[in-house]
């Protein structure tokens, strides 16, 4: 009876550490392959607040490109939008990419709200498909990729970030 006992005891933990290993495995894989997927800017199509589609072929070439996945209820999101705008001149070289799943006069209020709307290098991007947290990793919001004139990853911000620590990699 013993002897039967220790043996399922032994299969048991073998059993479980086979497991954890398994899944340990998978999540170390699949960081890999995500972080692999957005060293550079990966294919994307979201739509523009005139419900046109936009992709990852329409960004500025030759500029740096931030993108900020946000939701216009979120206070976070809100003070990094108010941040940006309140230092708008000092994104001059780079394309700002605001992308949110909230319906899109949502998406432009908030625009609206934080003086954002119409700026030459800001753009709104609804995100109707749930796409971007898949595509490009984001667990939170606010959630920011820098990425470098020639579209290679500098950055990625989880949260509140202070504008000055994206400033200081693109002035």
């Amino acid at each position: 009876m013993k002897k039967y006992l220790r043996i399922i005891i032994v299969v048991v933990l073998v059993t479980t550490l086979g497991y954890l290993g398994y899944n340990i495995t998978k999540k170390i894989n699949y960081k890999n392959e995500v972080a692999e997927r957005i060293k550079t800017i990966p294919e994307f199509s979201f739509l523009t607040l005139n419900n046109q589609v936009f992709t990852e072929n329409g960004l500025t070439k030759n500029s740096y490109k931030l993108f900020v996945y946000f939701n216009s209820e979120c206070e976070y999101c809100q003070s990094e939008a108010s941040q940006i705008s309140k230092n708008l001149a000092q994104f001059k070289n780079t394309q700002l990419i605001f992308v949110s799943f909230e319906p899109i006069n949502s998406i432009k209020q908030f625009a609206i709200d934080y003086n954002l709307l119409e700026k030459e290098n800001v753009l709104f991007l609804q995100d109707k498909k749930l796409e971007f947290a898949e595509i490009f990793d984001a667990k939170s919001i606010p959630f920011m990729l820098l990425y470098s004139k020639d579209n290679q990853l500098i950055e990625k911000y989880k949260g509140a970030t202070k504008i000055e620590n994206i400033l200081k990699h693109i002035n």
